[in-house]
């Protein structure tokens, strides 16, 4: 019986065109609690990862009909979304030009055919954890966007009237202190007298 924590679930596509890989690549992960998509080609993983509730994980084989793991991955990549998915690239390529051609094209890590169940169960607990923190920066983003779009400050040289102190706006109008500085600003203003106007305008409550 799996008790993984549903924080540790991850959804997972497996883009593998050979039956014997793919069955065992789904069932591995469904035994782990995952939730897993299936594609049997490049096309088809395309379709899916471009889609706004893709998958957060991927693992995609080199060698496929129609789109090959590579072409898909920087497909993947030049889409530049907020949450990009974690990619492991299954390849039974093991020179280090290929492996590199893979991290060159976006993937973030590889696993070698054939695959040993153990190692491919740690690299997609390091993807997930990678996808974890990734959306915890994400969201932190997020809050602060929108407290600076809350925040509205004041920049540059004001033009004011030397006579009546009102300012003009960007587009040439007129307005007063108060205007401007709540048009511009999330700041209210309450109304009162300070002492010198006080004693200017009602002279009979001096002491």
């Amino acid at each position: 019986m799996n008790y993984q924590n549903e924080d540790t679930i991850v959804r997972i596509l497996i883009a593998e065109d050979d039956l014997t890989s793919r069955t065992l690549l789904a069932g591995i992960l469904k035994k782990e609690g995952h939730e897993v998509t299936v594609t049997v080609n490049g096309a088809e993983a395309w379709q899916v990862l471009q889609q706004p509730d893709a998958p957060s994980l991927a693992i995609i084989d080199w060698m496929m009909p129609e789109l090959d793991g590579i072409e898909v991955v920087r497909q993947v990549r030049a889409l530049q979304a907020d949450r990009p998915p974690y990619i492991i690239m299954l390849t039974a390529k093991g020179e280090k030009a290929d492996i590199m051609a893979g991290f060159d094209a976006g993937a973030n890590d590889y696993l070698a055919k054939p695959f040993d169940p153990g190692e491919l169960r740690a690299r997609v607990e390091v993807g997930r954890r990678m996808v974890e923190i990734q959306d915890e920066l994400v969201h932190k983003v997020d809050e602060l966007r929108r407290a600076l779009d809350q925040i509205k400050t004041l920049r540059g040289i004001l033009p004011i009237c030397m006579n009546c102190k009102m300012i003009r706006d960007d587009q040439g109008y007129w307005s007063e202190v108060e205007v401007y500085v709540r048009d511009h600003t999330e700041a209210d203003f309450s109304h009162g007298l300070c002492p010198k106007c006080m004693k200017k305008l009602y002279p009979e409550f001096e002491d």
